[in-house]
């Protein structure tokens, strides 16, 4: 079965640090993660449904994102004109307002639904894909969670997910965090930077932040958890080695900086460094190298006819 990766606390409590923590994550959510809702966006997010597929994508006439956030693959997903009705749901107020704000600004239409994933407030076969990003691993009973996906799809629609912690992939990402935390001092002194302060004081959601990613995943069992669901056509892959080892590393790097005291050269260093290994890990390693050596799983599948 799945195994946890985070502190001990009951299905509750998780519920409530995942409400509390994305609450407060939601306003500088978009800025920490670098999400973008431009031409980068809809070609990152695009690439994911592709390969998680193994396929090019279709039309989905009416899609629920569980977990949606601040809306960075429906909204993009939107854009590119992959889905068309556009339902989000997420365990966090918070962070289905920003949503709706991002939607307004890009002029875009979507409806939101407070909820838990494990108890979907929608009728059966109500949507044709499904899915999420980064998410099933904030959710505490992951087998009752996929039956509600698997309930609420219609008859041959999609499951789709992507951004999922492998756990060896998270062991192997362990590597460059270590040495960067290591060379960090060096770092600073190099370029100039002031120590950062402890990051509790600068980030009001730090301290929740450890509470929240509760799994890590081996490709069988994830597919296995499908599979137990009903769902067909179960379908896991891996994305991100080099780029994720190289993009791991630079943050860790630039958590122990003053923020205003990284250059302007060293972030695009590290922007383009990213993106030209991420397409080196399309192109060379993720149709050789197994599923789980990556640092993310991404799953498909599909509901019985």
């Amino acid at each position: 079965m799945v195994r946890p990766m985070g502190p001990a606390l009951s299905a509750e409590e998780i519920r409530d640090a995942n409400t509390r923590y994305h609450d407060v994550a939601a306003d500088h959510y978009d800025a920490k993660w670098g999400i973008d809702f431009g031409e980068l966006g809809g070609t990152q997010v695009s690439a994911k449904v592709r390969k998680a597929l193994g396929r090019e994508p279709v039309h989905y006439a009416r899609s629920l994102e569980i977990g949606s956030g601040t809306g960075y693959f429906t909204l993009n997903l939107l854009r590119a004109g992959l889905i068309g009705t556009a339902t989000c749901s997420d365990i966090s107020p918070g962070m289905l307002e920003t949503l709706q704000a991002n939607a307004a600004r890009l002029g875009l239409a979507v409806h939101t639904e407070p909820a838990d994933a494990e108890r979907l407030p929608f009728a059966d076969d109500s949507f044709d894909l499904v899915f999420g990003h980064a998410v099933l691993h904030h959710i505490p009973d992951l087998p009752r969670a996929f039956a509600e996906f698997e309930r609420v799809l219609a008859p041959g629609g999609t499951l789709l997910f992507a951004g999922e912690p492998s756990r060896y992939g998270d062991r192997l990402a362990r590597v460059p965090k270590r040495l960067a935390t290591t060379v960090a001092p060096l770092w600073r002194r190099a370029i100039g930077a002031r120590r950062a302060p402890l990051a509790d004081a600068g980030e009001p959601d730090a301290a929740l932040e450890g509470l929240v990613d509760i799994h890590a995943f081996a490709p069988a069992e994830l597919a296995r958890v499908a599979r137990a669901a009903g769902l067909q056509d179960v379908r896991v892959s891996g994305e991100e080695l080099l780029a994720n080892w190289f993009g791991w590393a630079n943050r860790t790097l630039e958590a122990t900086a003053e923020p205003d005291d990284v250059p302007w050269a060293w972030r695009q260093y590290a922007y383009r460094g990213y993106l030209l290994l991420q397409e080196l890990d399309r192109r060379l390693l993720e149709s050789r190298l197994p599923a789980a050596i990556f640092y993310n799983l991404m799953l498909a599948a599909r509901k019985r006819p």
